[in-house]
């Protein structure tokens, strides 16, 4: 008999455990960890401890997952239940325990030694695999159940697909504790409320039917291209209000706190005060923990937020959504380094709930989800399109204008005259790339990147020689721009500070504002004004911009990455979305080559089919997300072995490794990047489609015996990378 939530764990305890048992345990155990699931248990012996103990009468087993992300002790751990702790010590409640078994002595019977760690107990038992004497849970933390069933299993899955440890989920999915918040009694929930007219959602071919479904009971799977303009927050609201009405839970995930800003009004006009939760970083520790504990208890059936919040414990779950997938903050940055976008699927096929993936743009992972047939397209007419979008003219970055202002502005004359026009009647957008938007090389005549002929990956220069392939390091001696057969090659861009400072010497009587990274605005005004700003920092204007400026298209289509095309598209789009409709007199200039394929997909305002055929390439060229990709990093010796070691699958091929860049002193480092003045090597890992599973495990295990031997050089491995350039 047990009483437990940890039956979809995919990683048992084993025999030697750091809580009871002798020291360590045999190699291949350690290297591989998974296999541990397909071994039959052995016969359950009940706990011996010390003589004079008294143990909890039933169920005196606790079975505990220490908070520990190293992967080979990727597993749980057994403890005997003290009689005192019987009551508290229920599963999902955090626990400490005495752990490291090279410290443990046994004295009388009785096992002492270990530091104390924190842990989870994810379940308890009436016996052990274990037949020695078990330590004794050192203390109950808190009373409060913060894992379920449902939360285990699904950072079980996480940790397997990203190759990661089910400890490190557990980090990202529960908020550290806050005591005061526990002792605080959550509000009473909410009745459903009833179901929001379908509004907006009529513009939309199948919006209506969508919002319909939700409010029912079911669970419908939309890819969503939203229209341009600022109704898709409410949109999103009614979405959340459909599956209220059902009497189930929603959650939305959202890329930064303005967005979640904008969705709170909204739900809050909708629905009122008290139905929903919002979980962002920006609410404090308390406060978070405060919104979360009201979730975990039920009292509140919708959250809103982050990154974070999509582990948040929504009781009955209806609906995930996700808004703007292709962002790059959607990206965790911790270890595994989940994307929100995949957690969400994979909460969708854990609970059978309804799935939104919506943007402006079309990310080929959002592409492909309509073509499996996972997900139906939830798009607008062609006619609607037309009537909300603004008008997009194109024209080449040389074409320069005469007047000598404009000239320094970087401005050709089409665009000098849009933003003279539009200074009329508002504010005019001008969005600059940002100083990370520095391709390696790209042709300076037509601006397409320069790729390798071998791998199709972005060629770059070291250290002034000859150019070289970013992913598999062959040498390119003799290269040449396959679309229109220039020699030349080109990398430089002008930062968006620079760009106001010349934009208010060609407008000397309009006020410039900027917004970029170290001070990003809401909103602006609609009196008429120059605003200056980064991608994804653009301001809203109040009635929308008379016109936008979108400079430097060639620098952002020239990036050495495979989502280059994609991500300017979609940064356009975002860009524009925030323009006045065409037929009210709205313009969008785009500086850049007017035959690249994304330039084409802007004037048509057809992000769906750039997408659809980006997707079509990249299957036919064995590119993600059609393929599985793992990039694994380190010094160059340790990144050999690592790969000799591991056990890939026979279908992987190996692109480099190659040298990655030395960042320099002083900057934030990033997981997988190597310290200031070390040189370190990229390895690429590429598996068809089917074998993304075995490529992890293949890692996971690899990465394991690393750690379990106590390897002195660093060995990063992440799945699915957002940058493979």
């Amino acid at each position: 008999m047990s009483v437990t939530f940890g039956k979809n764990a995919s990683v048992s305890s084993e025999n030697e455990q750091a809580g009871g048992g002798a020291e360590g345990a045999p190699p291949e155990q350690l290297a591989l960890i998974r296999e541990s699931v397909r071994k039959a248990r052995t016969p359950r012996a009940k706990p011996r401890t010390w003589r004079g103990a008294a143990l909890a009468k039933d169920l005196p087993v606790a079975r505990v997952l220490v908070d520990k992300g190293v992967l080979h002790l990727d597993r749980y751990f057994d403890y005997a239940v003290p009689e005192e702790l019987d009551e508290q010590a229920q599963p999902g409640v955090r626990v400490r325990v005495r752990f490291g078994a090279g410290r443990h002595r046994v004295r009388d019977g009785r096992r002492e030694g270990g530091g104390l760690i924190d842990g989870f107990l994810v379940e308890r038992l009436a016996e052990s695999d274990y037949s020695g004497p078990l330590a004794a849970l050192a203390q109950v933390v808190s009373p409060e159940r913060v894992l379920s069933e449902e939360l285990v299993g699904l950072a079980r899955a996480v940790a397997d697909r990203y190759a990661g440890s089910l400890a490190d989920v557990l980090q990202l999915a529960v908020p550290p504790r806050s005591a005061r918040a526990e002792q605080r009694p959550s509000p009473a929930p909410l009745p459903p409320p009833p179901a929001p007219v379908a509004g907006s959602w009529q513009r939309y071919e199948q919006g209506g039917a969508f919002l319909e479904s939700l409010a029912s009971g079911g669970a419908p799977r939309a890819v969503w291209n939203a229209l341009p303009g600022p109704q898709w927050s409410e949109e999103l609201a009614r979405a959340v209000g459909a599956t209220l009405a059902s009497g189930r839970g929603a959650l939305a995930v959202l890329p930064d706190g303005r967005a979640v800003a904008r969705v709170d009004a909204a739900l809050t006009a909708l629905l009122g005060k008290g139905r929903h939760a919002v979980l962002t970083a920006d609410a404090g520790p308390e406060k978070r923990y405060a919104q979360w504990l009201a979730v975990r208890r039920g009292s509140v059936r919708a959250v809103i937020g982050t990154r974070a919040a999509m582990f948040a414990p929504v009781q009955d779950l209806g609906l995930v959504a996700i808004w703007d997938d292709g962002d790059d903050s959607h990206s965790e940055q911790h270890a595994p380094q989940p994307h929100a976008r995949e957690v969400l699927l994979l909460r969708a096929a854990q609970d059978k709930c309804g799935f939104l993936l919506g943007s402006w743009g079309c990310t080929v992972e959002a592409a492909q989800l309509v073509e499996s047939g996972w997900a139906r397209p939830l798009v607008a007419g062609r006619e609607q399109v037309r009537a909300t979008a603004p008008l997009v003219r194109t024209v080449g970055d040389g074409d320069l204008a005469r007047d000598e202002a404009a000239r320094a502005a970087r401005l050709p004359t089409l665009a000098w005259q849009v933003v003279r026009e539009g200074l009329r009647h508002g504010p005019v957008l001008v969005q600059v790339p940002r100083r990370g938007y520095v391709p390696r090389m790209a042709c300076a005549n037509c601006r397409a990147p320069a790729r390798c002929r071998h791998c199709s990956g972005p060629l770059e220069t070291r250290d002034g020689g000859a150019l070289c392939c970013g992913w598999c390091g062959r040498e390119e001696n003799g290269w040449h721009c396959p679309e229109c057969g220039a020699f030349r090659l080109r990398a430089s861009v002008v930062g968006a500070r620079r760009t106001a400072e010349e934009l208010g010497r060609a407008f000397p009587a309009v006020p410039v504002r900027t917004s970029g990274r170290e001070h990003v605005l809401d909103t602006v005004p609609g009196a008429p004004a120059l605003v200056v700003s980064t991608p994804g920092a653009e301001p809203v204007a109040e009635g929308g911009y008379a016109a936008a400026l979108l400079l430097d298209g060639w620098a952002m289509l020239g990036r050495p990455d495979l989502r280059a095309g994609e991500d300017a598209l979609r940064r356009w789009i975002a860009a524009g979305s925030l323009v006045r409709p065409q037929p009210v007199g709205g313009t969008v200039v785009v500086v850049a080559e007017p035959t690249l394929r994304p330039v084409q997909a802007l004037v048509r305002w057809d992000p769906v089919g750039h997408a659809v055929r980006e997707l079509a390439e990249r299957a036919e060229l064995g590119f993600p997300p059609v393929s599985r990709m793992a990039a694994v990093s380190g010094p160059a010796e340790a990144v050999a072995e690592f790969l000799r070691a591991a056990e890939l699958p026979p279908e992987a091929e190996v692109l480099g490794p190659v040298p990655l860049p030395v960042p320099a002193a002083g900057r934030p480092r990033r997981a997988g990047a190597p310290p200031p003045g070390e040189q370190w090597e990229r390895a690429l890992v590429r598996v068809p489609p089917g074998k993304g599973a075995a490529l992890a495990a293949a890692l996971k295990a690899a990465q394991a015996a690393r750690t379990a031997r106590g390897s002195a050089e660093p060995v990063w491995v992440r799945i699915d990378p957002a940058d493979i350039g």
